[in-house]
């Protein structure tokens, strides 16, 4: 016996395309894919992106807030 979200999946699954169907089992495989698969970041990785980041703070390569709303003003 098919369970009901089962029928409702089913349901749905008719009325996509080929595009979205490949697109919804991409989706399906990347809920089941294994976690030592995945990307996953080190603390050691995570720490010396930050502090990548807080030197180019420290060096001025960073956009102000105020400097943002500016630039989106004239959108």
């Amino acid at each position: 016996m098919i369970q009901t979200m089962d029928k409702e999946l089913y349901k749905y699954w008719e009325k996509l395309d080929t595009n979205q169907k490949k697109s919804i089992i991409g989706m399906i495989k990347s809920f089941l894919q294994p976690a030592d698969k995945k990307n996953r970041t080190t603390i050691a990785q995570y720490n010396k992106e930050i502090d990548a980041a807080m030197n180019r703070i420290d060096e001025g390569d960073f956009v102000s807030h105020g400097d943002v709303l500016k630039e989106m003003a004239k959108w």
